[in-house]
């Protein structure tokens, strides 16, 4: 059974150099003593040290995606400027502001230098580190081209994760209006409209219909606000709950998406430009074509897709050209099949799809800008006739009272 690695930890010191001036700082280490050695090291007489505590409430300690990207860009910064691979992990991991991605770049640290290679470190951290990010890691090393390797991982890194941000923000547009318009629409039901309602009791009339239907629904809201709010949260829970658990769910909600106006193109290309970005990234690491395809199908992120790379990987494999079972699936676009034709052509297919990645990602970039602007003034329109409607409702009767008179 193999020894334990000692495990490092971050100390906080406080000391006095040579100049007598007081200083402090943060180091990395196994024990106090080895720091205080380190210290001394660097002519700084240590005063006090000790292990750094951990925020009470871990705020900020959540890893994301985007913090993977920025390590894996900084690794591939440190290969290529010739740092060890050990004493690249120190540098970045003395750099990290989050101390959830220093801790765990000090982990990968200590089961490389155990003797495994990088990819089987980060294979250890799954939840971080996806099969496809650990194989082109490991295709790298196998070859003796990591630095190479980890700057096209950092690449597609950067480039996915940019992408989804970009369809999150299409997304969270058209939820915030319906957001922003029920809660406008609760105020005023249940705050406004009762002011209004006392007025019409002492009118001995009959309501117009539009208005006493406004306030049927005040009513209804002032009674049952609370179930209502509770039976919304528990609507939204369990949808949640049920999408993390249902394969069938997601794979309707996705299939939904696609046919939905606007969301549904960008939803579109943005899963084409992850399937030529990933599928890119793969060959041009050495990967071939078939194996490459395992891992594209997940990384597009829609099942529609899912289930054509699948099928594009039958028929690649059973001898057929990439560019004719994709135009066979039928989801992609033309110009994604014309450009992996020209690529498979040329011997330079890599290139093709790189650049089918960037056109698309540059297309999702427009819609999600135009989508931006659209949907600002459909805010104002969605509030305006939910507000108006509310107020022509309360005014009816004063205008009909007027017209008696």
């Amino acid at each position: 059974m193999a020894e334990k690695t000692p495990k490092t930890e971050t100390f906080v010191w406080e000391g006095i150099d040579r100049k007598g001036d007081r200083l402090k700082g943060e180091l990395s280490g196994l024990n106090p003593m080895l720091v205080k050695a380190q210290l001394r090291q660097q002519g700084i007489n240590p005063i006090r040290v000790r292990k750094k505590s951990k925020p009470l409430l871990g705020g900020g300690k959540k890893i994301k995606p985007m913090d993977i990207a920025l390590f894996t860009r900084q690794m591939a910064t440190m290969m290529k400027s010739g740092v060890p691979l050990l004493q690249s992990f120190d540098i970045i991991a003395d750099g990290m502001e989050k101390p959830a991605m220093r801790e765990l770049t000090l982990e990968i640290k200590q089961g490389v230098a155990a003797g495994n290679s990088l990819a089987n470190s980060l294979r250890k951290k799954p939840q971080y580190f996806d099969d496809l990010y650990c194989n082109l890691v490991d295709a790298g090393e196998q070859s003796g081209a990591l630095e190479t390797l980890l700057d096209r991982v950092a690449t597609y890194k950067e480039k996915t994760e940019a992408l989804k941000a970009k369809v999150k923000k299409a997304m969270t547009y058209p939820i915030a209006v319906i957001v922003v318009a029920v809660i406008v629409s609760a105020i005023l039901l249940i705050k406004v409209v009762p002011q209004f309602q006392s007025v019409f009791e002492g009118f001995g009339a009959e309501l117009p219909a539009f208005t006493q239907m406004v306030i049927n629904l005040s009513e209804l809201l002032q009674e049952w606000w609370l179930i209502v709010l509770l039976a919304l949260i528990g609507f939204a829970y369990a949808f949640g709950a049920a999408y993390k658990r249902s394969e069938a769910l997601r794979n309707n909600v996705d299939r939904t998406l696609l046919k939905l106006p606007l969301v549904g193109a960008i939803t579109y290309k943005s899963a084409v430009a992850r399937y030529a970005r990933t599928l890119s990234t793969t060959f041009a690491a050495g990967v071939p074509l078939v194996e490459a395809l395992d891992s594209v199908g997940g990384a597009a992120g829609n099942v529609v897709f899912r289930n054509a790379v699948r099928k594009v990987k039958q028929d690649v494999s059973s001898g057929m050209q990439l560019n004719f079972s994709m135009r066979t699936a039928n989801v992609f676009p033309a110009m994604a099949i014309q450009m992996a034709a020209i690529g498979e052509e040329s011997g330079s297919l890599d290139s093709m799809l790189d650049k089918v990645a960037e056109y698309y990602e540059a297309e999702v970039d427009n819609m999600v800008d135009n989508l931006t602007t659209l949907m600002e003034p459909m805010i104002m329109a969605v509030l305006g006739v939910l507000v108006g409607g509310l107020i022509i409702a309360m005014y009816l009767p004063i205008f009909q009272l007027g017209a008696v008179v």
